[in-house]
């Protein structure tokens, strides 16, 4: 099982219950191309073929043109990527488990490199703050009626 990096500077580990099935939170948080359509922080979203390990996506947030790959897909439960992109490398890992009061929703994030030790204090707080972002975007979303 593939795991943030916890010896990395900066490392963000945060949770939501979303009251919503599993199946449906999971389908709209894979939906990479759909991100945009739900997720403020993110303006550009595209896979780059079918949705399994190996397969890259690319997307833009706060100015940032990413690639990242999708390590670990374990369907309707866990998704791993990770990338690098301006000297920063982020390992970035999704869980999602049904719940009596809907689906937990887990994500935690790893950084590292050059960039990040210079600031680590102000890399942490920004992705802290676009982390909890995304979780109150997909918490949104799946949370509307249908």
């Amino acid at each position: 099982m593939r795991t943030i990096d916890p010896t990395a500077p900066v490392v963000v580990s945060l949770a939501t219950l979303i009251d919503a099935p599993a199946d449906a939170v999971w389908a709209l948080h894979t939906d990479i191309d759909g991100w945009p359509a739900w997720n403020t922080g993110i303006d550009r979203a595209r896979l780059d073929g079918p949705l399994e390990e190996g397969t890259a996506f690319r997307w833009l947030t706060h100015g940032m043109d990413i690639t990242s790959t999708v390590v670990e897909l374990v369907p309707g439960r866990r998704i791993v990527w990770e990338g690098t992109v301006r000297g920063i490398t982020g390992i970035h890992v999704w869980t999602f488990d049904q719940a009596d009061a809907g689906t937990v929703v887990h994500t935690e994030e790893s950084w590292s490199g050059e960039p990040v030790d210079a600031a680590v204090d102000d890399l942490t707080a920004a992705l802290k703050t676009s982390l909890q972002s995304w979780l109150d975007c997909l918490k949104a979303r799946a949370e509307q009626p249908a």
